[in-house]
C-alpha cells in the first residue's frame, strides 16, 4: 500500500501476509451477523416459483436480523463463523497481503504502478486466493443460509461435518463448486477494495488532505467499500445462490444467473444490497484500519529486534 514514509522500515511480505489475514478475521468477528443477513436476503425469493411461496420471510437488514433472532436464536447470526474465519485467514492473506508483491512482480520492481497494473495485481491475488480457499467459502455460506428445522435439526452439525458431508455426497467437486463465478467475484471485489483504497489512499497524502493515519484510512476504506458494493453485488448474490444450491438444481453458474432473471428480474442482481454495503463498508473500515496498525507494529517490533539500541 502507498504512504510508507522513506525513514520509515518497509513491512516485509511476511508481516503483509500474516497481518491481512489477522486484520480480516478481526473485521469477520465484528461484521460476520451483516454478512449472514446479506446471505439470507441474497437466497430469499429461489423458491417462489418453484415452491409457490408468495411471502418475503426477510425485510431489510435489521428486520432480517430481528427475525433470525426471534426464530433461530441470536447464535444464527454467527453460522459458519468458524468456516469464515478459516476463509479469511486463507483468502485475506493472499488476496491482500501479497497484493504489493505483485504490484512490484508487474512493475519488475520498480515504486511506480498504474492503474492497469494495480488492477492486474488485483486481479492475480483474488483468483490466487479462491484457488487456495473455495471449500472454505462453500461450507460458510451453506452454514449462513440454513434454517433450524422444526425438529431442531440442521443441515450439518458442524464445519468438520459440513466438509466431510458435501465431500461425500457431492464429491471433491462440491466443496469447489462455484468456483469460477467465485474467481470472478473475487478479482472484482479484489480489484475495485484494493485498487479504490490505494488510490484514494494516494490521492489523499498527494494533496495534503490528511496525514497517513487513522482519519485518512477509514475515508479510504469507507470509499472503497462503496465502490465495491455497487461493482460486486450482481456476481456476489449469483455466486450466494449457486454455492448453496443442491445437485442439479443449477447447471451452471450462468443458468442460475438466467433462472435469476427469468424468476426474479433484474433487481434479483441487487437483492441484499444494503446488508452488502454495510457489511462490505464497515468490513472494509475495520480490515484497513486493523491490517495499516498491525503492519506499524509488526515492522516497529521487528525494527526494534534487529536494531534494539
Amino acid at each position: 500500500m502507498v504512504g510508507t514514509k522513506p525513514k520509515d522500515m518497509v513491512p516485509s511480505a511476511a508481516v503483509k501476509f500474516f497481518g491481512a489475514g489477522t486484520a480480516a478475521c478481526i473485521a469477520d468477528l465484528v461484521t460476520f451477523p451483516l454478512d449472514t443477513a446479506k446471505v439470507r436476503l441474497q437466497i430469499q425469493g429461489e423458491a417462489v416459483k418453484t415452491e409457490g411461496a408468495s411471502t418475503m420471510k426477510y425485510r431489510g437488514v435489521f428486520g432480517t436480523i430481528t427475525t433470525m433472532v426471534r426464530t433461530e436464536g441470536p447464535r444464527s447470526l454467527y453460522n459458519g463463523l468458524v468456516a469464515g474465519l478459516q476463509r479469511q485467514m486463507s483468502f485475506a492473506s493472499v488476496r491482500i497481503g501479497l497484493y504489493d508483491s505483485m504490484k512490484q512482480f508487474y512493475t519488475r520492481g520498480t515504486e511506480s504502478a498504474g492503474i492497469i497494473t494495480r488492477l492486474m495485481a488485483g486481479c492475480t491475488t483474488g483468483a490466487m486466493a479462491v484457488a487456495f480457499a473455495q471449500p472454505t467459502d462453500v461450507v460458510k455460506v451453506r452454514f449462513q443460509a440454513q434454517v433450524r428445522l422444526a425438529d431442531g435439526g440442521r443441515r450439518y452439525n458442524g464445519t468438520l461435518d459440513a466438509y466431510r458431508t458435501i465431500a461425500r455426497d457431492e464429491g471433491l467437486r462440491g466443496l469447489w463448486k462455484g468456483c469460477m463465478p467465485n474467481i470472478t467475484r473475487n478479482a472484482i471485489v479484489n480489484c475495485a477494495e484494493l485498487v479504490t483504497y490505494d488510490m484514494i489512499k494516494e490521492l489523499i497524502l498527494k494533496y495534503d488532505l490528511m496525514t497517513d493515519n487513522l482519519p485518512c484510512h477509514f475515508t479510504a476504506a469507507f470509499g472503497a467499500g462503496f465502490c465495491t458494493t455497487v461493482v460486486a453485488s450482481p456476481v456476489d448474490v449469483v455466486k450466494t445462490r449457486f454455492m448453496n444450491s443442491s445437485a442439479g438444481q443449477y447447471s451452471s453458474a450462468i443458468n442460475c444467473a438466467l433462472t435469476m432473471l427469468t424468476n426474479e428480474g433484474h433487481s434479483a442482481f441487487y437483492k441484499g444490497f444494503m446488508p452488502s454495503f454495510l457489511r462490505l463498508g464497515s468490513w472494509n473500515i475495520v480490515m484497513f484500519v486493523t491490517y495499516e496498525q498491525i503492519k506499524r507494529g509488526m515492522t516497529r517490533a521487528q525494527q526494534y529486534w534487529e536494531s534494539p539500541f
